[in-house]
């Protein structure tokens, strides 16, 4: 298609924004993303913006502090980037084809392969590239877990998904093993329809919870959480979470894990994302013998750096805590 030049303040008719907003998404699958929605970048809605403001007052959050930082700009998109008007959702499968064998010690699925913020920071520069080349001239910013932007919300205000309860983006018939990002730009566009929570009357999530970390379905504590506890925290890890980590020593998928929706996750193609062969043979002996220099080599460019050396070789020692069963629970 003819790049259009045009001045920005200019409207599309409607056919444009739908024709448009189609090809995004199109160009975004061709990408090799999983999902890609879109939404006008208003304000969040009330009872989002009461629900997060409780969560931070509880201190639901932790020591994960940024987390209550400008809160003005996580609520209204135009703070953040001025001028935006739609905001492109995407979403892309991490869904391990071969999952670490239960005798193993066991790291979060999103960590198996390469750092997911490179890897999403490409493929949406290059949706941002073909927009420029094939739309219009547009300014705006790609997001991907490096700012004050609440992805879940806005997948969900896109049409990808729901906000299950156990506050993962779910989409229909795939799951939520999904890394989110976003696109701010200041073009108007055809927007999707939110969808409805489709979790009915099931709390499969809440009842697996190694550390029952859910106060109530949608509200999850963090510091709690095996996953803020393994990952997040530089704290020591206290004897009552110990005793509850099993054989975990990065993360917990469990909630997703037992969810009903992961019956429908399909393992994902992204060669970046897929496990070295070092990494999935390593036993347990070889991790509470991990040197420092082995641990950056099965790490680089992996998101388990977040964690430091020192970290994870905390969480091998708090794994094998003597009260730990050594398993995950059925």
């Amino acid at each position: 298609m003819t790049h259009n030049n045009f001045n920005q303040k200019q409207s599309f008719s409607v056919e444009a924004k739908i024709s448009y907003s189609n090809m995004i998404k199109a160009e975004a699958l061709r990408l090799g993303f999983s999902a890609c929605g879109i939404a006008p970048a208003e304000e969040i809605n009330a009872e989002n913006k009461m629900f997060l403001k409780e969560w931070l007052v509880n201190g639901y959050q932790g020591s994960m502090d940024y987390m209550a930082n400008n809160l003005e700009k996580r609520s209204d998109p135009n703070l953040l980037v001025e001028g935006t008007k739609s905001i492109v959702s995407v979403a892309l499968n991490y869904y391990p084809q071969q999952l670490l064998d239960d005798s193993q010690y066991q790291f979060a699925w999103y960590a198996y392969g390469k750092d997911y913020h490179d890897i999403m920071r490409k493929k949406m520069n290059e949706l941002m590239e073909y927009i420029n080349r094939e739309i219009a001239i547009v300014n705006g910013r790609v997001f991907c877990d490096t700012a004050p932007v609440l992805d879940r919300y806005w997948a969900w205000r896109a049409g990808l998904g729901w906000i299950g309860k156990n506050t993962q983006l779910i989409i229909p018939k795939a799951g939520s093993s999904f890394f989110l990002g976003e696109l701010f730009i200041d073009i108007e566009l055809a927007y999707d329809t939110p969808l409805k929570d489709r979790c009915g009357n099931c709390n499969r999530c809440q009842q697996a919870c190694p550390t029952q970390a859910f106060e109530a379905p949608h509200k999850l504590d963090a510091r709690k959480c095996l996953s803020y506890v393994t990952i997040e925290s530089r704290e020591d890890i206290p004897i009552e979470l110990r005793k509850k980590m099993g054989n975990r020593i990065y993360g917990c998928d469990e909630c997703q894990r037992v969810c009903p929706w992961t019956r429908f996750a399909i393992p994902c193609q992204t060669t970046e994302l897929q496990p070295a062969p070092e990494f999935m043979q390593m036993t347990r002996e070889e991790w509470h013998n991990l040197s420092e220099e082995t641990y950056r080599k099965l790490f680089k460019g992996s998101a388990v750096k977040r964690a430091k050396y020192s970290g994870l070789v905390r969480n091998i020692e708090a794994a094998g805590y003597p009260n730990n069963s050594g398993a995950n629970p059925d």
